[in-house]
């Protein structure tokens, strides 16, 4: 097989990538906020809602990139983890679309994340042995330390997603924020060798408006290698706080603006448990890394 179909249904976004095996290089991707986890604080299920986005999400999808469905590589993460649903919601997903969802442990998620920025480091010539990668997602934080042939990794059930339906949210990030920094203490290394990577919607959404970029002119291939700094972030906050939800709509798209400053606050503290200044940004994450691994497998 040439080419791979790998899908990434977070717990607000819902990611496709079309990977070219040979040349490894995406050829066409596709991504979308869905809102998976939206109500699943209060409910402990994925609602009627969200399925349905997600079902038009996947729809939208096959009609872009023309790819057939039953053979895409599917993998769902944390608000499947969570749903007491999930299973039911899978097998409908799968009768209405043709898409089958495997559900994949906090673990697997690191590894597979971990593989795909790996291989962004190496295309973009930057350091690969020694760095943190942060992952904030809809449901759940990765935080994953690759100290050369060593990898220490751990997921923390606070997102951006979550986070904001989560009553006392200041509270619950003060006390993740704690966990975090007994994680990276744990290990006793020197943080100023290691550089700082971030991935997924927020890291990415900072870098693209530090880039004079929209949701519709977001590049990729742009984005990945910016630094952003603390100011950065406090530009962006700035730009929420200032702003109409119409025009944070057309900024960020639809489903997102109402987690950013959420995704915002989490990234801060990583900032401030690292004592860095500065974090390396990649679009690539999840879904990359599904593909690499099975053009591994192929």
């Amino acid at each position: 097989m040439a080419n791979i179909t790998s899908i990434d249904l977070g717990s607000n976004s819902f990611r496709v990538l079309i990977y070219d095996c040979k040349n490894h290089k995406g050829i066409g991707d596709f991504e979308i906020s869905v809102g998976a986890a939206d109500g699943l604080e209060e409910t402990g299920k994925i609602s009627s809602e969200a399925i349905q986005r997600i079902i038009n999400a996947i729809n939208t999808s096959i009609s872009k990139l023309h790819y057939t469905p039953h053979k895409a590589i599917a993998r769902t993460t944390q608000a499947m983890r969570k749903a007491s649903n999930s299973y039911e919601v899978i097998k409908y997903i799968k009768e209405q679309t043709g898409v089958k969802f495997k559900i994949i442990e906090a673990v697997e998620e690191a590894r597979l994340t971990l593989l795909a920025v790996v291989y962004a480091l190496k295309r973009h010539n930057q350091n690969d042995k020694k760095f943190i990668l942060v992952d904030i997602g809809g449901g759940s934080t990765e935080l994953i330390i690759k100290d050369r042939y060593k990898i220490y990794k751990q997921s923390f059930d606070v997102g951006i997603v979550t986070l904001s339906q989560t009553k006392n949210s200041a509270e619950v990030l003060a006390s993740y924020k704690q966990q975090m920094r007994e994680f990276i203490d744990s290990y006793k290394l020197d943080i100023n060798e290691f550089d700082f990577i971030s991935t997924a919607g927020t890291p990415t959404t900072i870098a693209a408006l530090k880039l004079g970029m929209n949701y519709s002119t977001y590049d990729k291939s742009k984005i990945n290698g910016t630094q952003v700094s603390l100011d950065d972030l406090k530009n962006c906050l700035e730009i929420f706080k200032n702003n109409t939800p119409q025009y944070l709509e057309n900024l960020v798209g639809t489903g997102r603006q109402d987690y950013i400053v959420t995704g915002v606050n989490i990234f801060q503290s990583i900032f401030e448990i690292l004592n860095k200044d500065s974090s390396i940004v990649f679009d690539d994450g999840l879904r990359e890394g599904i593909a690499i691994d099975s053009c591994f497998g192929d």
